[in-house]
């Protein structure tokens, strides 16, 4: 995988009036670059990690999204960071850093989990796939390689980056499981939710996980990067077959509209990393994300344990809920001003004030209009003491550069879970 052009960026040295260039990294293209680039006909893109990430792939994500809840829909992942942890003490590490108890998972079996510092506080969250008794591939939003390996001091156990060694599509959408069958050589109809197999696509060695980030039916297919062209291979397969399925490319306007749906947090939008925190109140419990069921306090020591026990004695100051606005409330708040509200065209990762009367008591973190509920629905962190469900909220709206406060309900997350989501599809 071929990096694209760096770009000189220059620095004047008074001594000598000369300008001095130097490389500044630009981001580079996935192992399946060459595949989304000519779908891309917007020229969306971001950075996510280090990679140029499709944004959107048309001009507007409706259809990228409707494939996700209503066909299938292809997502480039490849950007997540992903770790290799095997030796004889790779069970004892993964659970000396982890808030779960490894110790219950089965090979074969994927968690979802969290990982915190000495006071508790949640660094950074991902999934890990137990492949073997004692081998594990790790997925994190941040680099966590110095981390691991820190905590592995002295322990028979070995670390490895595997980042850009295995490429990463989610195939996530009610005919995913049809087209998967279709094309891979594996066993798709036993796999379950949060299981892992290996098969072949296109006679290429993959692990398909039954994982998402949508809150759908859908999979996750890891692809180690043996030969060069062993990711576009796998791609192909996957399109040439997809016509039959209605199968989308899709970007992170779309993902992120479905993620909030399913109740699904972005670290540095909906809850900083402990590690990038500035002060204190940016630090967050596992207890107060959500997370309250990931952590094990029963199980042998782990990073943040004693921490987490006063948590959960003495409870937390703060809890992660669902909201919903009341459009009508809305409406007549536009109107009074001479004008129509629009529903946003794409979710708002700008935090947003909410009060209880002339209170402030907490902030939506993520705000998007969802096409399936027909509602305009947020994530957000308030105090527990208004966090009961069906808690009266509100939240700032500006309209014409002017502050106003429009009326919110607290909801359970996630918003929308379909049966399919969890289901073994026939």
């Amino acid at each position: 995988m071929q990096g694209l052009p760096r770009e000189p960026t220059g620095a004047y040295n008074p001594a000598s009036s000369q300008i001095f260039f130097e490389a500044t990294p630009l981001p580079i293209g996935t192992a399946f670059h060459e595949r989304t680039f000519p779908l891309c006909h917007s020229l969306n893109y971001r950075e996510w990690s280090g990679y140029y990430t499709v944004s959107v792939y048309e001009v507007h994500h409706e259809h990228e999204y409707n494939a996700i809840r209503n066909a299938a829909a292809l997502i480039d992942i490849s950007p997540l960071y992903k770790y290799f942890i095997t030796g004889k003490d790779a069970t004892r590490l993964v659970n000396r850093v982890i808030t779960r108890d490894v110790n219950k998972v089965k090979v074969g079996q994927v968690i979802y989990c969290c990982w915190c510092d000495e006071e508790g506080k949640v660094i950074d969250d991902g999934t890990i796939s137990r492949l073997e008794e004692n081998v594990y591939r790790w997925t994190a939003a941040d680099p966590s390689l110095r981390w691991f390996r820190q905590n592995g001091l002295n322990m028979d156990v070995q670390v490895e980056d595997i980042s850009e060694k295995v490429a990463a599509l989610a195939l996530q959408g009610p005919t995913s499981a049809k087209l998967l069958k279709s094309v891979a050589e594996a066993d798709i109809a036993n796999l379950k939710y949060f299981r892992v197999t290996r098969g072949k696509i296109a006679g290429v060695p993959v692990d398909i996980s039954r994982t998402g980030y949508t809150g759908d039916l859908g999979y996750e297919i890891w692809v180690p990067l043996k030969e060069a062209n062993d990711a576009v291979k796998v791609w192909d397969a996957l399109a040439e077959k997809g016509k039959q399925f209605d199968l989308h490319a899709a970007g992170m306007l779309a993902l992120d509209v479905a993620r909030v749906e399913a109740g699904l947090l972005l670290i540095e939008v909906d809850y900083s990393s402990s590690k990038k925190a500035l002060i204190p109140s940016q630090k967050y419990s596992p207890y107060e994300l959500g997370f309250g069921k990931m952590v094990h306090l029963e199980k042998e020591n782990f990073i943040g344990k004693r921490a987490l026990e006063q948590d959960f004695m003495k409870g937390v100051a703060r809890q992660l809920v669902g909201v919903e606005v009341d459009w009508t409330d809305v409406e007549a708040l536009y109107e009074r001003y001479g004008l129509t509200p629009a529903a946003p065209s794409q979710a708002s990762r700008v935090a947003v004030p909410l009060y209880s009367g002339e209170k402030h008591v907490g902030k939506a973190t993520t705000t998007s209009w969802s096409p399936i509920l027909k509602k305009m629905i947020a994530l957000a962190c308030v105090e527990t003491e208004h966090s009961k469900l069906g808690t009266q909220l509100q939240m700032e709206i500006t309209i014409e550069a002017i502050r106003l406060k429009t009326n919110v309900k607290v909801t359970g997350l996630p918003f929308f879970s379909p049966p399919r989501k969890t289901a073994t599809p026939v």
